[in-house]
């Protein structure tokens, strides 16, 4: 379905429209692999899905351009789309979830699109897609299953081939699979030898899934904080593409992922979106055995809302012990909560707040419970906290 020379001709159609993203080191991510991070959270529009958006868009005919474009998308795609067809003077529709971060949905209307929000998932919004396209003659701009996108999307490949010419290893976002369908295939054309796996939400496996029993099935539903990826369904060009050139997917829990995109502010002070900081979570979590080798991971976008991004941050102290909420026991009598913020005073902790409640069902009369936050090093000081408490005759729930 590609060829280098598709992959070469968009190379030169995005000259002056797509930025060359950087790629850095990071002694953070794994420490047992020489990790790369590739940023096209850095690119215009916030993530990579420019590239094919106007590379499909230059293609098109005369005839097609006139009928106007229009999309579906959680929102990469979407602002793809729309700056590309802003660029080229064409009408534009974008079909989106409800669901989609409100920053998405903005950044599409302020290139001049027309929004059309959809109840449900990415799936929802490609069916009211294809219902307008039907209806008024629109000329429909595939997020992943056509062949311009995949050789624009590719691009990111052949630029990591430049930049870091001995990689070993390609992590790369999965959704749909047009991402890594154009990345994959370019990796191999140059250097066989390196392996390209894919990452998925552990939420929205569909490729992984496709991949498994032999053919792109529907998944019932999809879950998860990487809005970007998730897809219930991937195409059957991207499918096909993966079963050649990919090496594997995994996948990657909520907690990894929201770890992720905290490691990558607090080292890098980059901003990933969900979607764009899975492969970074399959490093960290050793995913895929990448000990000793040479691996770059690409951060696919960075287009998180700033309304959910503290929510993020929240879940991933959690996660790894940095923040502990806890509900503790005790008698309702003078004294109990001095001895009780004294016990985890004494541990190192930091109290964020403190609740105490009398009015619980369900216990005794002469007991309340007092809801704790606390600042925690790691795991290790959050469970010497609360054997601290247990010690002091306090019960935790």
């Amino acid at each position: 379905m590609l060829t280098m020379e598709m992959l070469q001709d968009a190379k030169k159609v995005l000259d002056g429209v797509a930025r060359k993203t950087p790629v850095f080191q990071s002694t953070y991510i794994n420490p047992d692999a020489d990790v790369y991070i590739k940023c096209e959270n850095m690119q215009v529009t916030g993530s990579f899905k420019l590239r094919g958006a106007y590379f499909k868009t230059a293609s098109l005919t005369d005839a097609e351009a006139q009928k106007g474009v229009i999309a579906c998308s959680a929102g990469n795609h979407a602002q793809g789309v729309a700056l590309a067809a802003q660029k080229k003077g064409i009408p534009a529709v974008i079909c989106m979830p409800e669901s989609a971060p409100m920053a998405k949905v903005e950044a599409t209307r302020s290139y001049g699109a027309e929004v059309v929000l959809v109840p449900g998932v990415y799936d929802d919004a490609a069916a009211k897609a294809t219902q307008l396209q039907q209806e008024k003659g629109y000329t429909f701009l595939h997020p992943f299953n056509d062949e311009y996108v995949m050789a624009g999307q590719g691009t990111v490949g052949l630029e990591i081939m430049e930049q870091v010419k001995d990689a070993e290893v390609v992590l790369c976002p999965i959704g749909g699979g047009g991402l890594i369908s154009g990345v994959a295939f370019a990796v191999k054309q140059i250097n066989p030898n390196c392996k390209v796996y894919g990452v998925q939400a552990a939420g929205a496996p569909s490729m992984q899934n496709a991949l498994n029993v032999g053919k792109a099935e529907a998944l019932a539903s999809v879950s998860t904080m990487a809005d970007g990826i998730a897809v219930k369904q991937p195409g059957d060009l991207t499918f096909a593409m993966c079963q050649k050139y990919v090496d594997g997917v995994v996948t990657v829990t909520e907690d990894e992922i929201a770890s992720a995109i905290l490691k990558l502010i607090e080292k890098h002070k980059m901003v990933a979106e969900g979607a764009g900081a899975v492969s970074v979570a399959a490093a960290m979590y050793n995913k895929v055995d990448i000990k000793g080798k040479k691996a770059v991971c690409i951060i696919s976008g960075g287009n998180v809302d700033v309304n959910v991004l503290d929510r993020i941050i929240d879940k991933a102290l959690q996660a790894n012990g940095r923040i502990t909420k806890l509900s503790v026991m005790v008698m309702d009598k003078p004294g109990q909560l001095t001895q009780l913020l004294t016990a985890i005073a004494e541990t190192g902790a930091n109290i964020f707040s403190v609740n105490h409640d009398r009015m619980v069902q369900d216990i005794a009369v002469s007991t309340c419970i007092v809801d704790i936050v606390a600042e925690t090093r790691n795991k290790e000081h959050s469970e010497q906290m609360i054997e601290a408490i247990k010690a002091k005759g306090f019960t935790v729930l």
